[in-house]
């Protein structure tokens, strides 16, 4: 007896759960695959057995993954933002915006309308 399919909209709910946690458990694994060959740390054959047991065992794997290597995943993830935070701030001036407001021949302000004289 389940509860869910006794009531049409708790199996409306469950069926929404189900589905949320395979897409999170579909991120979560393209994410370890990135992880896999984006690390440094572990040589060809490392990677290989690593992706071989992730395809092979998905979950398991998966898990396994994230516990042994999870803070060293956190690491290269922080690496990497601070070097692109690094490489986009020189690019764009640090987030100032006195070149594009720099580059405005003219400015509309409230006190132009009011001036300014209307054909009647």
């Amino acid at each position: 007896m389940v509860l869910a399919y006794d009531y049409p909209l708790l199996g409306v709910f469950w069926t929404m759960l189900i589905f949320f946690l395979w897409v999170a458990w579909l991120v979560v694994l393209f994410r370890v695959f990135a992880d896999i060959f984006r690390s440094h740390q572990m040589g060809g054959f490392a990677k290989a057995l690593w992706s071989i047991f992730v395809l092979f065992v998905p979950f398991l794997g998966v898990f396994i993954y994230l516990i042994v290597h999870g803070k060293d995943m956190t690491q290269r993830d922080i690496a990497e933002a601070s070097s692109r935070e690094a490489a986009f701030q020189p690019a764009f001036g640090g987030g100032s915006t006195s070149a594009i407001s720099g580059s405005w021949s003219h400015r509309w302000t409230p006190t132009m309308a009011s001036s300014a004289s209307v054909p009647t």
